[in-house]
């Protein structure tokens, strides 16, 4: 794993900016990770050499040749770090943009009567858009509930409300508010098992920085990732779609390319981004084995990832020598459950008594960085079931250490031992 090579560690945390320390508070530890992760400092530098340069792509100059390379390779890029061997990726806004855009051109495209299928653990992203334009191309919404206890929804689950008219089918890769994965090739066979011809899309934003990406063994026609949580920027989103889905009628320039799907001209500067992030997951695998295939360097390092954060979450629930665990606190619950194998880098809990919001500026004066979640438009469609209002999100990823997540530990028993004694 990654901390057992000498040195690893260091390195990774070298290459990420505000590592240790915020510009606008000083030394923290970061565990906010799930509302935007750490940058690159090469995604900094790129983006700063990119934002400087005056030229467009599409023009019969040196520069704008340059441009079109780097968008080209860029593509190349991602096609590799996430093993799509057809389709095509674009950007545009944000992830969520991008999901509203495949979702609707999926549902204005489908007959009409027939159904459109998500659940109810998705972010409101994906939900939102199936629901909307299920209702304006006049086509059926059908529900699949998550279970509570678990923060899931499986393949059987879809599989009891599929049916064949269903036409258009969405996936959440990860919950940002129970951490927990599902198993999106899974869901989608469930799906063809009954419609074979359904649009199925997937939100991977939450999923895409803690382990493997794998469009060829998904099954699916859309897939959205937010850069910023890949150790990217804001300002954009990257879609990957089926050569199916990308030749539905969409919106576009009237006589402009038909499977072309960018509006406007992109910043180039994203995409080069972009390239720094690949390049990042093939530097890791490089270092974890001796292969000289880039996708297994890059499935090296997702399958690294993955092993390593769930060491550190196994550390934050279930404690390390002395020092007990969120599991081991009587003060303490834990969404989706203490011993949840599908849990992707995120903990999420409630402190008895004690509003959420009070432990993460409690948790905030000791430099350590969590976020509140509130049963509103985001996050109540997982809370609201469990009467909860809110509750606090750690999230972490490959750069935290195990020094860290002791210190949070400590932090949270500390805040009992002082409410303990203030109640005396």
């Amino acid at each position: 794993m990654l901390h057992t090579k000498p040195g690893l560690i260091d390195a990774v945390r070298d290459r990420f900016a505000h590592v240790d320390d915020c510009p606008f508070q000083g030394p923290r530890i970061f565990f906010e990770n799930a509302g935007g992760a750490l940058t690159l400092k090469s995604v900094v530098q790129t983006s700063a050499k990119f934002a400087a340069i005056p030229d467009n792509q599409g023009r019969d100059n040196p520069a704008s040749h340059a441009l079109v390379d780097i968008i080209a390779r860029a593509k190349s890029d991602l096609a590799v770090f996430m093993n799509a061997s057809k389709g095509q990726f674009f950007v545009g806004e944000s992830g969520t943009e991008l999901l509203f855009r495949m979702i609707r051109t999926a549902c204005v495209n489908a007959a009409r009567g027939s159904t459109v299928i998500g659940s109810s653990i998705e972010h409101p992203a994906s939900r939102s858009a199936a629901r909307r334009w299920a209702e304006i191309a006049g086509l059926t919404y059908v529900n699949v509930p998550h279970d509570n206890r678990t923060g899931a929804v499986t393949a059987d689950d879809y599989r009891r409300r599929v049916t064949p008219d269903t036409a258009v089918a969405t996936i959440l890769h990860a919950s940002p508010v129970t951490g927990i994965g599902m198993d999106v090739a899974a869901i989608a066979r469930a799906v063809r098992d009954v419609a074979p011809d359904c649009m199925i899309i997937v939100d991977g934003i939450q999923h895409a920085a803690h382990g493997l990406l794998d469009i060829d063994g998904y099954g699916v026609d859309g897939y959205a990732i937010s850069p910023y949580k890949v150790f990217s920027r804001h300002g954009y989103g990257v879609a990957w779609i089926s050569e199916r889905l990308s030749a539905l009628p969409h919106d576009m320039l009237q006589n402009g390319p038909a499977t072309g799907w960018e509006l406007g001209t992109r910043d180039t500067g994203a995409y080069a981004a972009t390239s720094d992030v690949v390049a990042y997951f093939d530097w890791l695998g490089g270092e974890l084995c001796q292969s000289s295939d880039r996708r297994a360097r890059i499935e090296a390092a997702g399958t690294a990832i993955k092993a390593y954060e769930k060491h550190l979450t196994d550390i934050m629930i279930n404690g390390t020598g002395n020092l007990p665990g969120l599991a081991a606190m009587d003060h303490v619950t834990i969404l989706a459950g203490p011993d949840n194998p599908d849990r992707e880098g995120l903990v999420s809990i409630v402190v008895a008594d004690m509003a959420s919001s009070d432990v993460v500026t409690r948790l905030n004066e000791q430099g350590i960085r969590t976020h509140t979640r509130k049963a509103d438009h985001y996050s109540g469609n997982v809370l609201e079931p469990l009467g909860l209002g809110d509750c606090v999100r750690i999230s972490l990823c490959h750069y935290n250490t195990e020094r860290e997540v002791t210190q949070l530990l400590g932090a949270l028993q500390d805040i009992q031992n002082g409410r303990s004694a203030a109640s005396r």
